[in-house]
């Protein structure tokens, strides 16, 4: 077993890092002595006597709790670490470039708890139009690496200077996974007569087609006579294609709502408990997909839940929230209490890349309670509509998509896919529905090679 010895200072910022690399990622063991406050690194000792030691750079500037949540103290610059263990130069956010036999002069662990903890998001305070931390003013959209997992990247070089010298404990067996999810923003496109009028208006205004509101008409026509489904019904063709690929489908719903990006439907309408007990029932996921101003208000977040769960007839454990709203560190607080296990918030709506710069699950802190949470978090990599909206060309999602196949796969990391129910058949967006079979094609690819 391995022993840590760390500064008397941030003790729970430090306890919760060092569970995050040794427990929820390594999965080794080991023990932690306390050192003084007044220390400025953190030892690693071996059952082998040797140590490592990796330099403090930023929490022991702050002794006195919380104190150093401030904006003037994200990184102003950065630098790259080159070494022979590394297959490109790390970004320095803490500490400097350069390692002297057991030494480490990188804070490794104030980056990792950087990224993960997302404390950069709590003390930057400007927004986009729904309230959402812009990733123009992340550190690492700044500094061009938010599309590398710098957090794994980190690990692996850790567990590499572990390794030379002499631990000989096991690390966790990691294997790549896919987790594709789907947001039930929508269940039907044409749910009444009104969907149909703006339908039609919309392929005059805005499409500029006038054949097409004879064909959306139409279309309605044979729905309505049952001789074909509606288009954002998608579901069992959804679930035929991860049977058919043995993998599982997590479809999360709303159940309320005060804005008007919410109440697309009911859960309480006989075609939505119909999908509901049909998901059910052929064993795919059902979770929870909170409307738009209940990721920071807990008493509609706490109705929302119990509405679904109603209606489910069983708990909900897990979902993701409406428009990718989030913030540090209330909305992991709420899902939290509610008592679910996982969630997958953390991407940015409007950029592809690693928002917490990892592709693992792991279990969150509240940086203002100081407390490791039992919820997971398991970072969304990629979201179809961002991807279609950023880079507007079929071949260029492609190549993005197995670049971040690849990398993940490098990590034995888990690939979260959002691909929205109604995405497939969305008239203006149904020309890259194949991306999402060769998706889930080149995954098993991958995990097979």
């Amino acid at each position: 077993m391995i022993t840590i010895t760390f500064p008397a200072n941030n003790i729970k910022e430090r306890e919760y890092t060092l569970s995050v690399i040794f427990e929820d990622f390594l999965k080794i063991p080991y023990q932690l002595t306390m050192g003084n406050s007044s220390d400025t690194q953190t030892t690693i000792e071996l059952e082998n006597r040797e140590t490592i030691i990796i330099k403090d750079h930023f929490f022991s500037n702050f002794p006195k709790e919380l104190t150093y949540l401030k904006k003037e103290n994200i990184p102003r610059n950065i630098e790259y670490f080159s070494h022979q263990l590394l297959d490109k130069p790390l970004p320095v956010l803490f500490g400097q470039p350069k390692m002297d036999k057991s030494t480490i002069h990188i804070d490794i662990f104030a980056t990792i708890f950087f990224m993960l903890s997302r404390w950069e998001e709590y003390v930057e305070k400007r927004r986009d139009e729904h309230g959402r931390f812009i990733h123009t003013n992340s550190l690492a959209y700044r500094f061009d690496f938010l599309e590398r997992p710098i957090v794994n990247e980190y690990i692996e070089f850790l567990w590499e200077i572990l390794k030379q010298h002499g631990c000989k404990e096991q690390r966790k067996q990691r294997e790549f996974s896919l987790l594709v999810t789907h947001d039930v923003d929508e269940i039907l496109r044409y749910p009444n007569f009104t969907k149909v009028i703006k339908g039609m208006l919309g392929d005059i205004i805005y499409r500029k087609n006038p054949l097409l509101p004879f064909r959306t008409l139409y279309t309605y026509g044979a729905i309505k006579s049952k001789k074909i489904k509606d288009p954002y019904d998608t579901f069992d063709e959804i679930m035929d294609l991860s049977d058919e690929y043995n993998i599982k489908s997590y479809f999360f719903f709303m159940s309320g709502g005060t804005s008007r990006y919410d109440n697309r439907y009911s859960i309480y309408e006989t075609k939505t408990k119909e999908i509901i007990d049909n998901i059910k029932a052929r064993w795919h996921g059902v979770g929870f997909h909170p409307s738009y101003n209940a990721y920071n208000n807990p008493q509609q977040f706490k109705l929302e839940k119990e509405s679904l769960e109603h209606i489910y007839n069983a708990p909900i454990k897990y979902g993701r929230e409406h428009y990718l709203r989030f913030e540090v560190p209330t909305t992991w607080q709420i899902w939290e209490d509610n008592n679910l296990e996982w969630c997958s918030n953390l991407a940015y709506a409007k950029r592809d890349g690693f928002r917490t710069g990892c592709c693992y699950p792991y279990h969150v802190f509240n940086i203002l309670t100081r407390e490791k949470l039992n919820l997971i978090e398991r970072p969304l990599i990629m979201m179809e509509v961002t991807f279609m909206e950023q880079f507007n060309n079929y071949h260029k999602i492609e190549k993005k998509i197995d670049y971040y196949m690849q990398t993940i796969k490098k990590y034995n990391g888990e690939f979260v896919l959002l691909w929205h129910n109604a995405t497939l058949k969305e008239h203006e967006l149904k020309k890259y529905a194949p991306l999402y079979k060769e998706t889930i094609v080149k995954y098993k690819q991958l995990a097979k090679a």
